[in-house]
């Protein structure tokens, strides 16, 4: 059984906990003791890894990247970690069909969910007709816009998807409107949160149905190099992707953990989403953690090329691993999100999500720094075909290739 890593009372030391109105504390009460019964369950842990296995692509290959390291002037071995390779093109499949098939089992039919990228929409969309649930996505009209091909794959799989044209009708304001839901909804529907935030037991168990990424990167590594990554790097939004593939290396201490954050346009507050470089302790959507505000205390608004780190607050256990010193959080710019993209495509064939690719960048940066014989993991979390008519349409991928 994977690790259980919350206190009795959803924390990870000061951080997550449940700060939600009493309306919502009897489902959470409901949620957690049946996420609780699926950890002692063996027939329900053999279905998911069974539907992991033989529908979702489990488990996922270590790519080395040899002509990519040569270009950035690097001497490591670089391996990437390829979620990308998943049914719908992201890590975060692993979640949705968790989610959904924890409330098959406990009687819900319909199932509602946030999305900002859209790619946990997807998800949760294509769990959904595989599974037999209704569905609806929540996704402000901003990111409707900027990831449109994601948008008609929801409603081909089945899903509604109801645009959000409040607050900053990005990611904040789609989950909202999902926790809105829910709560009036609940006796019928389970809201299936797409990242490790939220209240507890959300931030739980989403490590929990993700942290098959890093198991899997541990045994491969093992295999590949014979012994554990000296550095994982991942991209963190909500923070999802990266703590599903830190959870199993958290007290491997010679393992350097490496978040990497939306640095946005500017250091300026409003122009970035990187809470670590600019944000303070405080609640949003019912859980303790980092989040950036204005001077007034008031949320602030957020900005990334990526649509999937377009978010003001992080995961409570990233905001704890952040004060002990055991992972580090670094940002990149837009741009050089866009640039790693770039090159990853034209050195490996392989065209990283705008998300993946602030990870790849903060590489490119950093590559001198690790010596000849250190292996590193990059936690490529998603494809970026959902994201080319955005760049291109922003003219972003200019001088991209051969003429």
């Amino acid at each position: 059984m994977r690790k259980y890593f919350v206190d009795k009372n959803g924390r990870y030391g000061s951080f997550g906990g449940q700060y939600i109105p009493e309306l919502l504390m009897r489902p959470m009460q409901e949620l957690e003791a049946a996420f609780k019964d699926i950890l002692k369950d063996k027939k329900f842990q053999k279905n998911f890894n069974f539907i992991l296995k033989t529908y979702a692509g489990r488990p996922t290959p270590l790519t080395e990247v040899k002509r990519f390291v040569q270009a950035i002037g690097g001497k490591a071995r670089v391996f990437l970690k390829r979620e990308d390779l998943l049914h719908t093109g992201a890590h975060k499949i692993n979640n949705a069909l968790g989610q959904c098939l924890l409330a098959r089992e406990t009687g819900k039919k319909r199932i509602v969910a946030e999305t900002g990228a859209g790619q946990h929409g997807v998800a949760t969309a294509t769990a959904c007709a595989y599974l037999g649930l209704d569905c609806v996505v929540y996704m402000g009209s901003i990111d409707m816009k900027r990831q449109a091909p994601n948008v008609l794959k929801m409603k081909l799989l089945g899903a509604k998807v109801v645009g959000v044209y409040t607050g900053s009708k990005t990611l904040k304001d789609a989950i909202n409107e999902a926790f809105r839901d829910y709560a009036e909804n609940y006796e019928s529907t389970h809201y299936c949160l797409g990242s490790a935030l939220g209240p507890h037991p959300y931030p739980e168990m989403v490590r929990f149905f993700q942290s098959m990424i890093g198991e899997e990167t541990k045994k491969q590594s093992l295999k590949l190099f014979e012994k554990n990554p000296d550095a994982i790097i991942a991209c963190v939004g909500g923070g999802s992707n990266a703590i599903g593939i830190f959870s199993p290396f958290i007290e491997a201490k010679k393992v350097r953990l490496i978040g990497v954050e939306a640095g946005g346009r500017s250091d300026k507050i409003g122009e970035h989403a990187a809470r670590f470089h600019g944000g303070n302790p405080g609640v949003l959507h019912g859980c303790h953690s980092y989040l950036l505000q204005d001077e007034n205390g008031q949320v602030a608004p957020t900005h990334s090329v990526s649509a999937g780190l377009d978010y003001p607050s992080v995961g409570p256990l990233h905001a704890k691993l952040f004060e002990q010193g055991r992972a580090v959080y670094s940002s990149v710019k837009d741009e050089e999100a866009v640039e790693a993209l770039k090159l990853l495509s034209s050195t490996e064939g392989i065209i990283p999500a705008l998300e993946s690719s602030h990870a790849v960048a903060y590489l490119m940066k950093e590559i001198k720094n690790f010596k000849k014989n250190d292996c590193i993991v990059v936690n490529l979390s998603g494809r970026g075909d959902k994201d080319l008519p955005q760049l291109f349409e922003n003219n972003l991928l200019n001088g991209g290739g051969k003429e």
